[in-house]
């Protein structure tokens, strides 16, 4: 056997072991990592698969049938989100054009991430009425202050590190709260809109810790959980947008989808990634929005890249009579 092939079959091997251990209902970090990159490591199998097939090596039937069984198993958690599922949400083709609809964004801009201007003429471009930002320091409140000056509503904030958030609105709103639902760094923003000739609309932005070592994910977990089962109004109507540091596929977001009869627009339509922002081919998607109830869903898209390493979610829904 050659050296290529011994190559080819460890890295099968390498792949099928982390399918496997990926299945385990652990919330390490390790493990719920995995989960992030399903995506990616599938097109790496594929691939892997195409070459161990034509390279001919005396081991090529094992090397395939382990790839094989990687890419079974990623299909299996991934199906919903594949183009070819059933859709959960109908989107107008022309869209709507009624008073009761409103646009929504949400951006993760990176604490880090100095080139304010970049991500601002974006937010003025799109002109949401709605906006929701993640990783807010004081910094990006100071430089944000002209372009929130538009919005009557305004909630600042700031944290040092990555967990700020902004939230901003022409829509009346009738109370905004941030909570703290699992830990102090981690808020969770819930706000009630009253949208013009539409019943209210509990709006829930939301930034959980990321899977990183030493952050296992049972708070993150309850964070994204607890968000859509523990609003303060128990309205009917939803919307939830953010950065979930998790994929919808996930046992966590599958949860909170299921208890919450939350309905995401990517189902039979595909992954839309979102992160990491100029690498999309290898993404993954991070940034979710979601509604639930009659609230309507009109059309949704993920934005262009705007100098953070996420894309930001554009979303235009329209509220019920």
């Amino acid at each position: 056997m050659s050296l290529f092939s011994k190559i080819l079959l460890a890295f099968a091997a390498l792949i099928l072991g982390l399918m496997l251990i990926s299945l385990i209902p652990s919330d390490m970090w390790l493990v719920r990592t995995i989960d992030l990159v399903r995506e990616p490591l599938s097109y790496l199998a594929l691939l892997l698969l195409v070459i161990s097939l034509i390279a001919g090596s005396s081991l090529r039937w094992v090397t395939a049938a382990m790839l094989t069984l990687a890419l079974a198993i990623n299909v299996y958690r991934v199906w919903p989100y594949m183009p070819v599922a059933v859709t959960e949400i109908a989107l107008a083709e022309n869209g709507a054009s009624n008073d009761r609809c409103f646009t929504a964004v949400s951006a993760n801009v990176k604490v880090k991430n100095s080139d304010y201007d970049r991500l601002i003429d974006q937010l003025r471009r799109y002109d949401p009425d709605v906006v929701f930002l993640m990783e807010t320091d004081q910094a990006w409140v100071r430089e944000l202050e002209g372009f929130l000056a538009q919005y009557p509503h305004v909630d600042r904030h700031p944290q040092p590190e990555a967990f700020g958030l902004v939230f901003a609105s022409r829509i009346p709103v009738a109370k905004s709260n941030i909570v703290e639902n699992t830990h102090r760094d981690t808020p969770t923003l819930y706000a009630t809109l009253q949208p013009a000739n539409g019943a209210q609309v509990e709006f829930i932005g939301l930034h959980p810790k990321p899977p990183l070592p030493g952050w296992d994910t049972d708070l993150r977990d309850q964070n994204i959980v607890n968000a859509g089962v523990q609003t303060p109004d128990r309205l009917p109507d939803a919307i939830v947008m953010g950065d979930f540091n998790d994929v919808p596929w996930s046992r966590t977001t599958t949860q909170f989808r299921e208890q919450g009869d939350w309905r995401d627009p990517r189902v039979g339509r595909g992954t839309y990634p979102t992160f990491p922002s100029d690498l999309l081919m290898l993404g993954w998607p991070l940034d979710q929005i979601m509604v639930k109830g009659r609230l309507e869903l009109d059309a949704f898209e993920v934005m262009p890249a705007n100098g953070s390493d996420h894309r930001a979610v554009w979303a235009r829904l329209c509220a019920s009579g």
